[in-house]
């Protein structure tokens, strides 16, 4: 330090430290060293771990500035109490600040402080004195130092020469002084391991990790190997799961080798601490004097970016002290790899900000970037994840883009190209990956392969030698291509050998020629290649490498590769041009499928040397499996952000490039990849999550072959922070209830009780961490185990007797190490000298039921003076007092299990176990967690099974089972091991155990656990009598009495032949049978026909037909070695002719179906549309074959064409009636012959099927409704289809209606309906109608009453009056044209019909004014009926329109028509004109011909006016609907309605009267009458 030289002599010359020679900056830096920790001893001392005394053995005094110069060679080694040494110290050296002590950091920073106070405190307490002491005796302080280093200088020269003329005797092999210790740390930790290793000359040090040479230069950062002063250490920066290994430190010199070992293992924590463990720090700086103190702040974030855009990292650095122009080393790592300056990463440093941007992001730049500042005090590191997201695909639904597009071998004329396959594939497979090249200085880019190849690796050809080029990956799916990739580092076509020559570089002149070997020798031909072998296989290309010949220095070496087809001697060179310099070698445009042998020759000036040994036969294909789906998917909470993600590895995957973790919320079912570089461990931070979401992961692998199937998905977990609050994690909760078993001088026997929560996976192990506790005071807790212990109990070793101790526990699984234990109470570790036993452990319970357990614990570890001889369980309520204990058994238990039994349904119980020897009953064991006596739903029960073999078998069936429940089988409560007695077989959620050879030795208790249950379990106690039974029932089924399936039965078969048959269970191949018939035995021939299936047991004998003589006993006689048994049938009296009966029957039968017959004989069926179908199946038809329909013996003709294909005739019916009745007939013919089959649908017949035909008519009628008229109530249903010969009939209060005029029935269309006219009060009731079916009937009701009844009256008064309205209203019926022309002079008579009731006032108008009756207009009204209009002599003024007003009391009516009248001879003639009954003239007798089509009055009803009625209920007289109804009552009762009004009918006329008639009327009566058009009538005469 600055303080062992005076302030103002620091920079002067003499005493600057390069001016110093090698040997006093040695002397000098030791003795600073040896000062200071002579200063400090005393204060460390305290803080060294688990009571060890450091000592230093060095005779100095304690001088701060002069020490004396006769003290030995200093040695730091840390010793026990009896001097054994157990650690060492390593003095403070230029450029370390580390102790070789295996302190943690806070203790070197506490002993260091300490130091620091007394020194300062000694240094402030005699300033004066020390000022004083440096001003007096500076001189002599330097004249004394001087001569010390020329002395040390002399001893060393001797000591050197001494060695050099002693030599053998001073050399020895490496020996450990101190061994390496083995360590466990968290992760993301640093740990050292420490040695020191003598031997002379000294030796030579590597590290190895798993028997693998450590390289601090191969992976920078995380490896650190220093050696000084003998003392070698291995520092491993941020531990990770890998780091877990052996490691083996290797000393080695002239005279031998010797190694050392240490573990090192890597925990994952889980508790509250800081990720990122700040790493060691270097000492102080001895060429500064100074220790700088590094500081990262203003630190980036987990980031995201996305492809193509810029991103840029930041970290604030602050360095104390602040130097001028000091600028520490700032590097950055991606993934470890250290990051240099290129296009797409810059780098800058400002003086306190150190800035990476990454320019143009892509999916390669994805992963943890680490900022690295290294002073020459220590480094500072800080890391965080970046991640790359896919850029928006240029095509809906194409790939994300390749990624890591690389070239792994690069020939003359050829390149290798290899990739990694994209994460996201656009919602559907990809099919391949188009490769393109471009030449280095040019931008064309050319597509190297016309199809898509799926490896992720593809062979360039066509390449230029000498040139460069890079490369570039698309990927391709159904919807299109994806971007390009990012494009690869640029690489030449040109021989490896040639790229060699080019990359090396001269060395620096020495002044030195050294020979490495000899001239090249010429003339000579090289041997051969050695070592032939292919290193790479696909379908595309294949790779060779071999090793140049042995011999050396021969001329410029060169080889041929030469080719085989597998099963063939005919060998042919591949490259027949110009041969390949270097041992490495790819061919192309091999067939794939086929196999092949290669072979390598050399070649120089000198000619072609021998072949070297061919290649195994090697097929053409990819050699390279997709891997496996990645095992169990387990998340874990981080952050209210990210989720921890672990699964197991593939199985068996070759060349694995990584893993693609994809997430997804809960029910979205939308599936997000949460990384887009492939990551090659099996743990991985999902980031950029949402808080409070829930998410469920899947994995899949990654390797050239392709994409692995996703795993399983794993279990839901809410994205939140892990710390805190109670959550739980992937990893195992704590364990408690941690108690001392046993406890003797130095050691505990400790034991715990499982978490209640074993996280996402098994419990692997338990790791046990212990503190001493000094007057109440804990200190530092310290591993008692560094490998995991798989049982709940451990022995903690190496402990201090008398002294007080906590310990702690944490649980492990798969995804890692779960947070400690709560501290355990303090124990004294003290011998324990009691004469009882100590306390029985680990307690379980299992098979609870509602009214017993079973109970299961382990004996003391502790056994007190004696051996254990029982065992006392005690009992009570949960909630009941410490004074309710009360004792299971009186009599000691021999075992380690029992079956409490006659508890309380539903109470909650505790229990403990007490051990005893022959000294007394010992400590109680802990007390269980309460426990309910319920029997969980679906609990089962072992069943014990004798199969048919006499197998015996215990069967346990779970119902619950998770994934990875396993079925755990014990006999005595121990887990049966040994399958010699028993073997195990588990199919789904059924497992069984099998007695391989039953004895007494089997006798026990049984019992099955299912682990990942709510402890579904339980047990069968197999006792001496139960084992006796059970090898009863299993003697009977090993022996039986030839168990038969069936007796002896006789059947039927083709052709009417007789078989006998039974079958037996099982019988062997030795199985013999006799066949007996009324005692006699029968054998083979033309009568009886048998045959024995022994496979299937069936025993059978045929005969042809059956005689008379046949009758009688028949009996099977079966012999299986000594097992017997029989079978007999009697056949005798009717059942025998019965038999014989059916027999004949069955043979015509066959000769029947020879030709085409009847499968199913002739039947009916009604559709539900009431279509009568009548159909039969046959069979055996063929085209000749005919079917003939017949009825009553006359030949139906169908026109439909026979379905054969089908097998069914068919013939239908639609409209049923009596005429149908008869007896059908279908005969099938052809030349095989004919069959016939019947059906009489006649009386019986008939019913049956109308029956049925009524039914369905029933059953599609609707529920009756009530509907009003203007004659009364109708109530109607309807039906699908009406048939005439239905019967229904009405009732009216559960009584047949008895019709008469005012109460009717009838049926309009598919309506069924009852009238009742003029209904009163005492129609009212319950209606109902009833189909007869011939069976129960079906009837419709309706309730006539209430409001329906008044509803339905009500609307019957208005339609009633509304009709007397109708009817009696006054009307103009017809007879008045629409225009009348005629000629002046003329006369005019027009008569029209008048209707109403009472008889209607009559009044005309002549241009809307009412007229008179005069001798020139002469108006009548007669009978009532006929209203005449006459004009005697018309002229001009008597042109104009005309109407006629009919008007009484129901309402008034017009008819209008136009006269025109025009000048003209006048004519002598009369002509007149008839109407048909709508007043439409038809012709007249002197009509001219061309005005006969037409129709006088076409549009006259159209433009009548309808009046207005002066009564209420005239108001909806023409009301369409009621119109419909008296349409449809008028269509089926034509007697029941009047008929029209004959005047109504009646034709209305229109007479001119003239002189003469000159048209005859038998010509005009030819004329039509129907003409289309007349838009006015003209009379007129010549």
């Amino acid at each position: 330090m600055s303080g062992s030289i005076p302030f103002y002599q620091k920079h002067h010359l003499h005493y600057d430290r390069g001016y110093r020679s090698k040997e006093t900056q040695s002397k000098v830096s030791q003795y600073q060293a040896s000062s200071r920790y002579s200063a400090s001893g005393s204060a460390s001392a305290a803080t060294r771990s688990r009571g060890l005394n450091v000592s230093s053995h060095s005779g100095l005094k304690e001088s701060r500035l002069s020490p004396s110069p006769k003290r030995a060679k200093p040695t730091y080694l840390a010793v026990d109490k009896d001097n054994q040494i157990i650690g060492y110290v390593v003095p403070i050296f230029r450029g370390s600040q580390e102790f070789a002590t295996g302190l943690s950091d806070t203790e070197e920073a506490r002993v260091r402080d300490t130091a620091a106070y007394m020194a300062r405190r000694d240094l402030f307490t005699s300033g004066l004195e020390m000022e004083r002491s440096e001003l007096s005796s500076r001189k002599e302080t330097m004249r004394e130092s001087a001569e010390r280093i020329t002395l040390n200088k002399r001893i060393h020269e001797h000591e050197e020469h001494f060695k050099r003329m002693n030599e053998d005797s001073l050399m020895h092999a490496p020996e450990f002084v101190i061994k390496p210790r083995s360590h466990t740390v968290w992760e993301k930790q640093c740990v050292r391991l420490h040695c020191t290793v003598s031997g002379w000359p000294d030796p030579r040090v590597v590290w190895y990790k798993n028997n693998v040479a450590l390289d601090p230069l191969a992976n920078p950062g995380k490896y650190k190997i220093e050696s000084r002063y003998s003392v070698h250490s291995l520092e491993i920066n941020k531990c990770d799961f890998d780091d877990t290994a052996q490691y083996r430190v290797s000393a080695m010199n002239a005279q031998g080798e010797l190694s050392a070992f240490a573990s090192v293992v890597v925990k994952r924590f889980k508790g509250e601490i800081d990720e990122f463990l700040p790493a060691p720090r270097l000492g102080p700086v001895s060429e500064y004097g100074i220790t700088f103190q590094t500081h990262i702040v203003d630190k980036f974030g987990v980031s995201f970016g996305r492809e193509g855009e810029t991103m840029s990292l930041g970290c604030t650095v602050i360095i104390y002290p602040a130097l001028h122009r000091y600028q520490p080393e700032v590097e950055w790592y991606r993934d470890d790899v250290l990051l240099s300056p290129s296009k797409w990463t810059h780098m800058h440093w400002s003086g306190d900000r150190a800035t990476l941007t990454l320019t143009h992001l892509n999916k390669e730049d994805e992963g943890l970037y680490t900022l690295r500042v290294t002073t020459k005090s220590g480094y500072e590191t800080y890391s965080a994840y970046v991640f790359v997201r896919d850029a928006d695909a240029e095509v809906e639904g194409a790939p994300a883009a390749p990624l890591d597009v690389r070239c792994l071998d690069a020939n003359k004329d050829y390149i290798i190209v290899a990739w990694k396959q994209p994460a996201v594939d656009g919602g559907s497979s990809i099919l391949g990956y188009f490769v393109d090249r471009c030449e280095v200085g040019t931008t064309h880019w050319i597509q190297c392969n016309d199809t898509p190849v799926k490896f992720a690796r593809f062979p360039v050809t066509g390449l230029v030698e000498g040139r460069s080029y890079i490369f570039r990956v698309r990927a391709v799916n159904k919807s299109g291509i994806s971007r390009p990739s990012r494009v690869s580092e640029p690489v030449a076509a040109m021989d490896p050998a040639d790229r060699a020559r080019m990359r090396g570089t001269s060395a620096p002149w020495t002044g030195q020629i050294i020979v490495t070997e000899e001239e090249p020798a010429e003339g000579i031909v090289p041997g051969k290649p050695l070592d032939l072998q292919v290193t790479e296989a696909t379908k595309n290309y294949v790779v060779l490498s071999w090793k140049p010949p042995g011999e050396k220095g021969l001329e410029g070496v060169m080889y041929y590769v030469e080719k085989c087809v597998s099963g063939t001697d005919s060998w042919q060179r591949v490259n027949t041009e110009i041969p390949v310099k270097s041992p490495r070698f790819a061919l192309f445009d091999l067939a794939e499928g086929k196999a092949y042998r290669f072979r390598v020759r050399c070649c120089n000036s000198a000619g072609v040397g021998e072949p070297s040994d061919p290649t195994e036969a090697t097929t053409v294909g990819d050699k390279l499996d997709i891997p496996s789906a990645p095992g169990k998917v387990i998340p874990t909470r981080n952050t209210d952000t990210s989720v921890v993600v672990s699964w197991e590895a593939s199985r068996d995957a070759k060349e694995l490039v990584g893993y693609y973790i994809e997430g997804s919320i809960v029910g979205s079912n939308v599936w997000e990849p949460c990384n887009n570089k492939p990551v090659n461990v099996t743990r991985f931070i999902c980031h950029g999550l949402i808080t409070g979401e829930k998410y469920v992961f899947r994995v899949r692998a990654v390797n050239a072959a392709g994409i692995s199937q996703f795993s399983q998905e794993s279990e839901a977990v809410e994205v939140k922070a892990a710390i805190g609050g109670g959550i739980l994690h992937a990893s195992p909760a704590p364990p408690y209830g941690i108690t001392v078993l046993e406890c003797v001088r130095d050691s505990m026997v400790l034991a715990w009780k499982q978490p209640t929560f074993i996280g996402g996976a098994d419990i692997t192990g338990y790791f046990v961490d212990y503190r001493e506790v000094i007057d109440g005071v804990p200190g530092k807790w310290h591993e008692a185990n560094i490998k995991a212990v798989s049982e709940r109990a451990y022995r903690v070793s190496d402990l201090k007797e008398n002294k007080k101790y906590q310990f702690q526990v944490r649980a492990a699984n798969m995804a890692g190490v779960g947070i400690p234990s709560l501290p355990s109470n303090t124990f004294l570790c003290e011998e324990w000298t009691i004469a009882v036993p100590g306390p029985p452990y680990d307690l379980q319970i299992r098979e609870v039921r509602n009214d017993s357990l079973v109970l299961l614990w382990k004996p003391p570890v502790y056994q007190g003076r004696d051996p254990v001889n029982g065992f006392y369980v005690d009992i009570k309520e949960a909630d009941a007092p410490e004074e309710a204990w009360r004792g299971v058994n009186t009599k000691a238990l021999e075992k380690t299990y029992t079956k409490i039994k006659d508890l309380k349904e539903g109470e909650k119980y505790v229990f403990r176990v007490r051990a005893q020897n022959k000294a007394g009953v010992g400590k109680v064991s802990d007390v269980t967690e309460p426990v309910p006596a319920l029997t969980k739903p679906g609990t089962k029960e072992i069943v014990v099974d004798v199969d048919d073999d006499g197998v015996i078998s215990l069967n346990f069936e779970c119902g619950n089972m998770t994934p990875d429940s396993k079925f755990v089988w014990s006999k005595n409560y121990e887990e049966i091991t040994d399958t010699s007695r028993l073997s195990t077989e588990t199919k789904g959620t059924k497992s069984k155990v099998v007695f391989n050879r039953p004895g007494e030795e089997d006798i026990g208790v049984y019992s099955c656990l299912v682990t990942h249950t709510d402890g579904a379990s339980s047990s069968y106690t197999l006792s001496e009598e139960e084992l006796k039974r059970l090898l009863e029932i299993s003697h009977d089924h090993k022996f039986p009495i030839i168990p038969l399936k069936s007796d002896l039965a006789v059947e039927l078969l083709e052709k009417g032949r007789v078989r006998f048959w039974l079958q037996a269970e099982k019988i062997s191949n030795n199985g013999r049978v006799d066949y007996v018939f009324n005692d006699n035995v029968v054998s083979q021939g033309e009568k009886y026909k048998m045959n024995f299936d022994k496979n299937t047991g069936v025993i059978e004998m045929t005969m042809e037909s059956l005689t008379p003589a046949d009758e009688g006993t028949y009996t099977f006689q079966l012999q299986d070695g000594k097992a017997t048994n029989q079978s007999s049938l009697v056949l005798i009296g009717d059942v025998f002719k019965q038999l014989q009966k059916e027999s004949e029957f069955q043979r015509k039968e066959y000769f029947r179906k020879q030709g085409p017959h009847f499968i199913e004989y002739l039947s009916w069926e009604v559709t539900p549309e009431c279509c009568v179908v009548l159909k039969c199946k046959v069979g055996n038809m063929k085209k000749e074959t005919s079917a003939q329909w017949h009825k009553d013996r006359h030949q139906i003709k169908v026109d439909e064409h026979l379905g054969f294909a089908e097998g069914v005739l068919k013939l239908e019916i639609a409209q049923i009636s009596k005429k149908d009745a008869g007896v059908y007939e279908v005969i099938l013919k052809d030349d095989r012959g004919q069959d016939t089959s019947t059906l009489n649908l006649t009386d019986q017949g008939f019913k049956d099927l109308m029956n049925e035909v009524f039914s369905v008519i029933a059953n599609s009628s609707t529920p009756l409704k009530i509907t009003s008229t203007d004659e009364g109530i109708r109530l109607y249903t309807f039906v699908s289809y009406y048939n005439d010969l239905l019967q229904v009939t009405w009732h009216y209060k559960d009584s047949a209606i008895a019709f008469s005029d005012r109460i009717k029935s009838g049926v309009v269309g598919e309506q069924l309906w009852l009238q009742i006219k003029e209904p009163t009060e005492k129609d009212m009731g319950k209606y109902a109608i009833e189909f007869y079916d011939g069976k129960g009937g079906l009837r419709r009701t309706v309730d006539l009453s209430g409001q329906a009844f008044d509803d339905a009256f009500a609307e019957f008064q208005r339609l009633k009056a509304a009709a007397i309205a109708e009817r009696n209203r006054a009307r103009v019926a017809g007879g008045l044209p629409d225009v009348v022309t005629i000629q002046e002079g003329k006369a005019l008579n027009l008569t029209c019909n008048i209707s109403g009731n009472p008889v209607p006032e009559v009044t005309w108008l002549k241009n809307d004014r009412e007229i008179t009756s005069d001798e020139h207009c002469i108006l009548k009204f007669e009978s009532g009926k006929f209203a005449s209009f006459t004009i005697t002599g018309v002229n001009t003024s008597d042109s104009g329109k005309y109407s006629i007003l009919v008007k009484n009391k129901y309402g008034t009516e017009s008819g209008d028509f136009t006269v025109e009248v025009t000048e003209g001879t006048p004519d002598l003639g009369v002509t007149s004109y008839w109407t048909d009954e709508e007043g439409n003239v038809v012709f007249g007798p002197n009509t001219p011909k061309e005005k006969m089509k037409t129709s006088l009055t076409g549009t006259k009803m159209q433009k009548r006016k309808e009046s207005v009625s002066k009564a209420s209920t005239v108001k909806n007289v023409e009301d369409r609907e009621q119109g419909k109804k008296n349409e449809a009552q008028n269509d089926r009762n034509p007697g029941e309605v009047g008929a029209l009004d004959s005047d109504q009918t009646k034709e209305a006329r229109v007479d001119l009267i003239n002189q003469t008639l000159p048209v005859d009327q038998s010509e005009a009566s030819e004329q039509p009458a129907d003409s289309a058009e007349k838009p006015e009538a003209v009379a007129e005469t010549t």
